[in-house]
């Protein structure tokens, strides 16, 4: 039985060229030691898995390699980068601060610090996950990293910056390690196969490298991982068997039942996802990403944001030549909407079958959305009236009904409109005498209704019947908004202005939340674009409400009956 090495190692790079997907700070780092301008500490920092301490190792071989290359690179030959490969070099000092994190790990390095390198030029001190220091070892750590001796260089490693100390931040040259791009894990994943002998499909390399997350490491993990699987032929089918990921294919099969709109179908193929054991909320957010990447493909200067491999790019083309930039936009929301109420949900499996029938009925509502514009005028105003007229005689017949109940139980009808001020207005004593504050139209734009209906006038009954109907709209869910409508009467003026008196405060604010909903609606319903709306405060009902104070009974009580000031005095009260 062989020694085995895991290829995360065997393929570890050992020069800067063969660092993938860092190349700015490769070069900079590079350019250091070619202008000679070494700083005394560097910090880097980033995700796991994308080449820190791998960096950090190659940048400590080069700066003592005898024999550069021209580009810079260690010679690989020289007795220091033979002693850095062999693993016996005393130039180059490795501490794991998750492990060695106390006030006397620190002093042992500084005192390490103080011998000079038997070969080459510089002693270089490499601190892998230096955040777990403890913040005295920092703060013992703060003065030889800010001057330490001149042959000595500190590299600290680690995956979260933001719990490392301001002063020791401000010691060194920073250097932010960024998430590895797909394709750059792809086309490692490529080289190591080749090298390997190890036939495979590309769709295959790239469900690995989505799966780890911009880890070059934890991707050569994956890899190996499968190779045990599979052998020597790794294909997308043993790929997403052996890391329990959803074929992209079941993604493909719903969007063409969500354009035909076959619920059947959908939860058909919804059942089978879940017997397979998948989690509903990782296939309703796998679901998300495939409808943006269908969106993505509906343009050719975005098609190159879209992470697959080249046989599933094909598809996701045909697709996405078939589905609508509006399907596709009223999908996302569908589903964006029910994966935020995931978690809040009881029923999780009803909730995301909720989801999967909306995004069914996309198609026929919009089909029914057409017909209805298609109509004639003269056939919706028709529709229009007659809807109108039926629900009057449905509202008069409950009215009649609950009068009669009314005179059974000897119950007296009343009808009640609160004028009472706001609490704030009344304790400050801000209500004034004028009887009537005027309120401009609000400058905020309106939505545009959907279609364009020129200035077409209207009539004050035309007006009251559709405002009656979105009163009535709105009875269930806004009923703070449907008691303002109801107390308000709208007057049509001129130039299709409709102006409504409010009773106070409140009601302007519910007006002002809920004015563009308000005013789409009557703009479809009356087909037309220019309507404004302006409202008033009528503030002769408001009575001036007055809150006496303990003090003010008092002097009226007083008034009454002088007696009570010689009470208080005589017993030398006062009031709480």
């Amino acid at each position: 039985m062989g020694n085995y090495i895991v290829s995360a190692l065997k393929y570890r790079p050992t020069n800067f060229h063969s660092v993938v997907g860092q190349e700015s700070i490769t070069t900079t780092l590079k350019n250091a030691i070619k202008n000679e301008h070494l700083a005394h500490a560097y910090l880097f920092c980033g995700p796991r898995g994308v080449g820190k301490t791998t960096c950090a190792r190659i940048f400590a071989k080069t700066i003592n390699c005898n024999n550069l290359s021209s580009d810079f690179e260690a010679c690989n030959e020289c007795e220091s980068c033979k002693s850095f490969k062999e693993e016996r070099s005393y130039n180059i000092h490795e501490l794991d601060a998750a492990s060695n994190n106390s006030v006397e790990d620190i002093r042992n390095l500084i005192d390490q610090v103080r011998i000079p390198p038997q070969i080459g030029n510089y002693s270089v001190y490499i601190i892998d996950e230096v955040h777990m220091l403890s913040a005295q070892a920092f703060n013992a750590f703060l003065k030889t990293l800010e001057e330490p001796p001149s042959h000595a260089i500190f590299i600290l490693a680690t995956t979260e910056k933001q719990k490392i100390i301001p002063t020791i931040l401000s010691r060194c040259q920073i250097f932010d390690f960024h998430r590895i791009e797909i394709n750059d894990i792809v086309k490692h994943l490529e080289y190591v196969a080749n090298s390997e002998n190890i036939t495979y499909e590309v769709d295959a390399l790239t469900i690995i490298a989505q799966k780890a997350d911009g880890s070059l490491r934890d991707a050569l993990s994956v890899f190996d991982q499968i190779v045990s699987f599979a052998g020597n032929n790794i294909t997308y089918k043993d790929v997403i068997d052996n890391l329990n990921v959803l074929d992209y294919d079941y993604y493909f099969k719903l969007t063409t039942a969500f354009l035909n709109g076959d619920v059947s179908n959908v939860l058909l193929i919804f059942n089978d996802i879940l017997n397979q054991g998948f989690d509903a909320h990782n296939f309703l957010t796998g679901l998300s990403n495939h409808l943006r990447d269908l969106l993505v493909c509906k343009d050719n200067q975005t098609v190159q944001l879209l992470e697959v491999g080249a046989g599933i790019r094909d598809n996701y083309q045909k697709q996405s030549e078939l589905c609508s930039v509006d399907f596709l936009f009223s999908a996302l929301s569908i589903t964006n909407s029910f994966d935020l109420n995931y978690k809040i949900s009881i029923n999780k499996r009803l909730h995301v079958e909720l989801a999967l029938f909306q995004l069914c009925n996309i198609i026929n509502s919009k089909k029914k959305e057409s017909e209805v514009e298609k109509k004639p005028e003269e056939t919706q105003k028709k529709e229009f009236t007659n809807n109108t007229q039926t629900e009057q005689k449905a509202v008069s017949k409950s009215i009649s009904s609950s009068i009669k109940i009314d005179k059974k139980k000897n119950f007296k009808l009343k009808h009640h409109i609160s004028t009472s001020p706001s609490i704030k207005d009344a304790i400050s004593g801000n209500l004034n005498d004028n009887p009537v504050s005027y309120k401009e139209n609000d400058s905020t734009p309106l939505l545009q209704a959907s279609e364009d209906f020129g200035d077409n006038k209207f009539t004050q009954d035309e007006l009251i019947l559709v405002w009656n109907k979105f009163t009535e709209k709105v009875k269930l869910d806004k009923p703070h908004f449907y008691s303002t409508l109801k107390s308000s009467k709208p007057v049509l003026k001129d130039d299709n202005i409709i102006e409504l008196q409010i009773l106070n405060p409140i009601q302007e604010n519910e007006i002002k939340t809920e004015k563009t909903d308000l005013i789409n609606y009557l703009k479809q319903s009356l087909k037309t674009n220019n309507i404004s709306l302006r409202y008033t405060i009528d503030e002769r009902k408001n009575e001036k409400a007055k809150l006496y104070t303990d003090a003010d009974k008092y002097e009226h009580l007083n008034k009454i009956n002088p007696n009570l000031e010689k009470l208080k005095q005589q017993f030398n009260l006062d009031f709480k």
